[in-house]
Order: C-alpha cells, then sequence, then structure tokens
C-alpha cells in the first residue's frame, strides 16, 4: 500500500519538473519517488553496508571464491567486529 504526501512547490519548479518528466516517459510522482528513494538510500547506513557487503562478495567471487565461502568469510568478518 502507498501513502500520499502533500508537498508545496513553486509553481515553475513544477512545470519544469512536469516537463522534463514527460520527456523521460515519466510522471510527476514517479520522479518524486525515484528522488526519495535516492535520497533515503544516499542517507541510510544500513543500505551502504548492505551494498558494501555486495561489492565485497563482488570481489570475491571475480577472484575464484564460491558463494558459499563468501557468506562464510561475510558472516566471520561481521562476527568480528
Amino acid at each position: 500500500m502507498t501513502a500520499q504526501m502533500i508537498v508545496r512547490i513553486d509553481p515553475e519548479l513544477k512545470l519544469k519538473v512536469n516537463n522534463i518528466a514527460k520527456i523521460e516517459g515519466k510522471n510527476f510522482s514517479e520522479v518524486v519517488r525515484e528522488l526519495l528513494e535516492d535520497y533515503v538510500k544516499s542517507r541510510d547506513i544500513n543500505s551502504y553496508i548492505d551494498d558494501l557487503w555486495g561489492r565485497i562478495g563482488g570481489k570475491l567471487a571475480s577472484n575464484g571464491f564460491k558463494s558459499g565461502d563468501i557468506k562464510r568469510i561475510i558472516a566471520e568478518s561481521r562476527e568480528k567486529n
């Protein structure tokens, strides 16, 4: 389920966002949702850490480690901290 939000913005800004969104095949709400998701993602430390572990896992995989090895290495590392 989604929640509705009312935001007040300058009419000129709204017009510009609408025009750009149309060019991209989106509507105003989609643009606002994307912006809010990006905002939270860039500031949410848990998401950052999960992304970091994902990148570390990718590096380990590219160096020949198997999925089980990667999970074990990550779990061991988390336990130490």
